[in-house]
């Protein structure tokens, strides 16, 4: 997969790596993919809403051990 940003929230909690996420993919072009790397449980859920509400597309979720890395394609 050709992810042309990464970002790391490991470490913070709810809000925060969404609110990370939403600023790095209003700086990126349509089409581009973001990949977000996490620590917090929760944010396999939160990451779905998200997509949901804001229109872009939730590419993949997975997790190993205690990080979780969600990729978002930019709408």
């Amino acid at each position: 997969m050709d992810v042309q940003r990464e970002i790391d929230t490991r470490g913070l909690n709810c809000p925060l790596p969404i609110l990370k996420a939403k600023k790095a993919l209003a700086e990126m072009q349509s089409g581009e993919l973001l990949r977000v790397v996490a620590t917090d449980p929760s944010s396999t859920r939160d990451f779905q809403a998200f997509a949901r509400q804001t229109g872009n597309e939730l590419v993949e979720q997975n997790s190993s051990g205690d990080e979780f890395m969600h990729v978002l394609r930019r709408r």
